[in-house]
């Protein structure tokens, strides 16, 4: 609210509570005030640099500026980050040239590093660092901040400092960490512990079951339609099954609303090929959706087949975009798709058999190989710079977000018509999983295996 307002209406707390400064991204007349401040600091008062201090992260369209302002709108300090290297942006971000006007407020440079860590995750980026003097060490460590190692900046002593970015961690926390406790006594056949479909004991039947959001069925019905088929037939493609049948079973508040749901469902089935063989529904209940799926394969593929030394395999689907109103959380590659590129993406592990296998879930592709590596007793690196990505996703997005079809693969790639392989990781001794980068630099992404679950 406006604080003359404020002020008028006799809120004399409020007014006094207002706040020093406030950031924001900087404009054109920002950019120049920032760079006079970054000028005065760094070249004129400690000599850091001869005649200036830009660089070719300023000439970068990508590099973004944040300046704090004081209520008359002078800028007091600002900070600058941005991709780390040329090309496309992996999501290895870098912040710098963080400068404060002598006499200012206290608390700047502080709400600056803040306001540029949450900017750099919210760009995508899952591994932010700042090369820092060393006398400022301290209050980035306050802020949370790990020291890396000591560097040398224009013959000074510095610290290369990272910003830990839990990203992938809170996603494997919020979906799957669980499972092991709960599912103690409950994980069906040996060999296949964790597995998103199980075989039939004594047949060549494998079942799988998945249940949609209720949130997303009311939200979106005829979407939730469409995926509960899609997930449930990449779990039996993940096992080497071909599918046979769906089964579903349906809460609505009315017939109209079931109608919605069904109309997203059938058109799967008919798209994809596998009929609905039946089911069950319930009027005059909140919404909610399962559906069953069964296929047929004498050998199916464990998702815990792997060990250590192995290769992984990316197979993704990278067409299509976000589905509206999931930017960020679920691509859709599957709706345009006409049903023998479906298929052909369904049939891409039961063509080559490789030694393990899992459909990348809502644990996303770094979540999911974790998953993969935990049931096969071992830990996984994913080398960032090799996973096949759509230009319109960001690092972060793309390695948590649901893919529509993606699958992981050791042993053996398995490619799939209209989608992209690529070898982009490898199973290690030990557990969780590893970022390796450009520049052979390792972050942890996952400590630890993802749901508990163990060796399958």
């Amino acid at each position: 609210m406006d604080h003359d307002i404020l002020a008028l209406l006799g809120d004399v707390r409020s007014v006094a509570a207002r706040p020093a400064f406030h950031i924001s991204e900087a404009d054109r007349s920002g950019l120049t005030a920032y760079r006079a401040l970054r000028h005065e600091a760094f070249v004129s008062r400690q000599g850091l640099f001869a005649g200036h201090d830009l660089d070719d992260h300023d000439a970068d369209p990508r590099t973004i500026v944040l300046v704090a302002r004081d209520a008359a709108g002078a800028v007091l300090g600002g900070v600058r980050l941005g991709p780390a290297t040329d090309g496309p942006d992996l999501g290895w971000w870098q912040g710098g040239r963080l400068v404060v006007a002598p006499g200012s407020p206290p608390g700047i440079g502080s709400a600056l590093v803040r306001a540029a860590c949450a900017r750099a995750e919210a760009e995508g980026a899952l591994r932010f660092e700042a090369t820092v003097q060393t006398r400022t060490e301290k209050l980035f460590a306050r802020l949370g901040w790990q020291p890396v190692r000591p560097v040398t900046v224009a013959g000074r002593e510095h610290v290369l400092m990272r910003w830990p970015i839990g990203r992938i961690a809170a996603l494997a926390r919020a979906t799957k960490a669980a499972l092991g406790p709960l599912l103690r006594g409950m994980t069906g056949v040996p060999g296949f512990v964790g597995d998103d479909g199980v075989p039939l004991p004594g047949t060549d039947v494998v079942a799988a079951c998945d249940a949609i959001i209720p949130a997303m069925v009311e939200r979106d019905p005829e979407w939730a339609g469409w995926c509960s088929v899609l997930v449930n037939l990449n779990d039996l493609a993940a096992m080497g099954a071909t599918p046979t049948g769906l089964l579903d079973a349906l809460g609505a508040r009315d017939a109209s609303f079931a109608a919605r749901v069904l109309s997203g469902l059938r058109k799967a089935s008919e798209a994809y090929g596998v009929p609905v063989l039946g089911g069950h529904t319930q009027f005059g209940v909140p919404a909610s959706l399962s559906v069953t799926a069964l296929g047929r394969t004498a050998d199916p593929v464990p998702g815990g087949g792997g060990k250590p030394g192995q290769r992984v395999w990316l197979t993704a689907d990278l067409g299509g975009g976000w589905r509206p109103g999931y930017t960020g959380r679920q691509w859709d590659s599957t709706s345009f798709r006409r049903t023998p590129e479906l298929r052909e993406l369904l049939g891409s592990v039961a063509a080559v058999r490789p030694d393990a296998a899992k459909d990348v879930s809502m644990a996303g592709i770094a979540g999911t190989l974790g998953m993969l590596a935990e049931a096969s007793g071992c830990g996984a690196l994913l080398d960032v710079e090799r996973v096949p990505r759509p230009p319109g996703a960001s690092t972060g997005d793309w390695l948590t977000c649901f893919p529509g079809f993606a699958m992981l693969t050791t042993g053996t790639p398995a490619p799939a018509g209209p989608a992209v392989t690529a070898e982009c990781g490898e199973l290690v001794p030990g557990a969780g999983v590893t970022l390796r980068w450009p520049d052979g630099e390792l972050t942890r992404a996952i400590d630890g295996g993802v749901t508990g679950l163990g060796n399958s």
